[in-house]
């Protein structure tokens, strides 16, 4: 009979556990359990004939002298997969200190990845403080640890799960030792780590774009850093994306105060505007926090007279009608929702989407993020800005949220703050509107940073989860809409990595080294600190250092990962920028 679940367990002592194991686990798991040691070795510790005697009554398959670090290279083992590979208190015997043990684990991960289904998982048990995590208690000093997660993250596994080994569910098992030569390992306070496969780093490339600004179509190249956050319709009618929901939720809420109406537009991502036109609109942009897009081609469509488009390209650049950039801010579609058919006094208008700002990479900014605008025309009577505070404020105080308001010139504005990102979003009377639509009411709108705040809700450590193709992510929401994220990748390791370089202080640009980081890394790099600079008094050019973190949230990122991005980082860095390495 077919077994519905397979399972390997390596570097077996007396066999109690996989037997004890093998009871517990019913008629559908098929159980394969071997052993370093010979078998006539086997058969002279206590109990082992009776156990091997167990398993096999039940049909499980025990294999003798099988190296739990080439797996594949047994002829038994080697065509099979298993949903399921188990390694029990691993240890290189006696007194070998961390660095052979740790060893012996990357042997071990690369080992058993070969055998391992696709949604498999690998089950590591380690004494309490080998494993380096902050479940251990108490936590060794990183260096002092077997540094499980890191040593895992080399085969492509990531942690996602860690549980208390509890002995006594599996009865009769008794812990041998190191090839039960030895007193046995200390089972109080051990922990099972439970590996899955991750998905792989990306490499991100350009995108060939195209879009449509009024009557023109232009082409262009998106900025391989943003490649990721394209096409990805988490605002969409079918998705389960807590971006979305954090939408759905709010308006539902202002809608039990304020008559709201959805706009369905379709609002370009692309936008024409002139050079001083976003700061314009939002005081918080200068020029450049947005991405200028140059078009590698545009058409203009004219209607002829027998209702048939003519399409004529705009190569030469004269014809161009002004800049291109990629939406920084809704708040530039504010005069096209006014002038709306559908737009009234004393109701909301709600528009989202995606808008693109060039920012530094932190932990807490995105250059990509979902945006929610609403206006609103309302009696100044009735103070609206100090209406929608409060109403927010009796929302979102609870997730740390707060509210500051400022004045400049006659314009009022409330910011929207939290301990990781100060003005994610705000409230603001737009005077000059107002004016020109009727002295007694006042235009109001409200920016809200979506991502954001779905981080705040959801209590999602890293904005980069958000933009996570692993289906994982997803899957949490869709089984728990409402209840806060638990992570699938557990104490993802870090790394710290320093570069340096000449520059010249009159075209260097800071903001293209960190989108260069992002695209060199994969994303991969949570921080960027600039930790020395030193301007040269007579030469003119300036030394920078800059010290990466490297940290993924959702894929295993190994040591000798993290050194390969950052050797390409250094490969481009030259090419891209103009500046000499030291």
């Amino acid at each position: 009979m077919s077994k519905t679940r397979e399972v390997l367990l390596v570097g077996e002592g007396n066999f109690s556990f996989s037997a004890a194991l093998s009871e517990n686990a019913g008629d559908d798991v098929g159980v394969t359990a071997t052993c370093f040691q010979s078998e006539d070795q086997t058969y002279r510790q206590d109990g082992a004939v009776l156990n091997i005697q167990r398993l096999r009554e039940r049909g499980s398959v025990v294999l003798f002298e099988v190296d739990c670090t080439c797996l594949k290279e047994h002829e038994t083992i080697q065509h099979h997969l298993f949903d399921c590979v188990i390694f029990n208190f691993p240890h290189c015997g006696r007194k070998s200190g961390v660095k052979k043990n740790r060893i012996l684990l990357v042997k071990f991960f690369q080992s058993a990845v070969a055998v391992l289904k696709d949604n498999g998982e690998v089950h590591v048990t380690l004494c309490n403080g080998q494993g380096g995590t902050p479940c251990d208690s108490p936590m060794r000093e990183w260096h002092n640890s077997w540094q499980v997660v890191a040593m895992a993250a080399e085969s492509g596994l990531i942690l996602s799960e860690i549980r208390p080994f509890d002995c006594e569910m599996y009865q009769g098992y008794r812990c041998t030792g190191y090839r039960s030569q030895d007193k046995g390992f200390h089972v109080e306070g051990a922990l099972t780590h439970i590996f899955t496969r991750s998905l792989p780093h990306i490499v991100p490339e350009k995108l060939k774009m195209e879009k449509t600004v009024g009557k023109e179509t232009i082409c262009f190249e998106l900025p391989a850093e943003l490649s990721n956050y394209m096409n990805r319709d988490f605002l969409g009618q079918q998705s389960h994306h807590p971006v979305k929901t954090v939408q759905e939720q709010l308006l539902r809420e202002l809608k039990s105060i304020w008559p709201v109406c959805t706009m369905n537009e379709d609002f370009p991502e692309l936008v024409s505007c002139l050079p001083e036109t976003p700061e314009a609109c939002d005081s918080t942009l200068t020029h450049s926090d947005v991405y200028w897009i140059k078009p590698t081609d545009t058409y203009i469509f004219d209607q002829s007279e027998n209702d048939q488009n003519d399409c004529e390209s705009m190569d030469d650049q004269q014809s161009f009608t002004g800049s291109y950039a990629l939406r920084p801010s809704l708040l530039l579609h504010v005069q096209e929702v006014t002038q709306n058919e559908d737009f009234s006094p004393g109701t909301l208008h709600a528009v989202s989407g995606l808008v693109f700002q060039r920012v530094p990479i932190s932990p807490s900014r995105s250059p990509a993020f979902h945006q929610l605008l609403l206006v609103g025309m309302f009696p100044a009577e009735s103070h609206p800005v100090q209406c929608f505070q409060d109403c927010l404020e009796s929302l979102l105080s609870s997730y740390g949220v707060s509210f500051e308001e400022a004045q400049t010139g006659i314009e009022q504005q409330v910011w929207m703050n939290s301990k990781m990102l100060p003005k994610f979003g705000r409230i603001t009377y737009l005077p000059s509107f107002s004016s020109a639509l009727d002295e007694g009411l006042q235009l109001i709108a409200v920016s809200i940073n979506l991502d954001h705040l779905a981080t705040l809700i959801f209590g999602i450590s890293d904005w980069r989860l958000l933009w996570s193709t692993d289906p994982r992510f997803l899957k949490h929401f869709e089984l728990n809409p409402l209840g806060p994220f638990s992570p699938f990748s557990l104490y993802p390791p870090s790394y710290l990595h320093d570069i340096s370089f000449w520059m010249e202080p009159e075209s260097y640009d800071e903001l293209d080294f960190h989108a260069l980081v992002r695209e060199a890394s994969c994303g991969a790099v949570k921080h960027v600190a600039l930790v020395d600079r030193f301007r040269h008094p007579h030469m003119g050019h300036a030394s920078l250092c800059y010290r990466l973190t490297y940290q993924s949230p959702d894929r295993a990122l190994s040591h000798s990962q993290a050194l390969g991005l950052q050797n390409q980082l250094r490969r481009l860095l030259p090419l891209r920028l103009q500046v000499t390495l030291r």
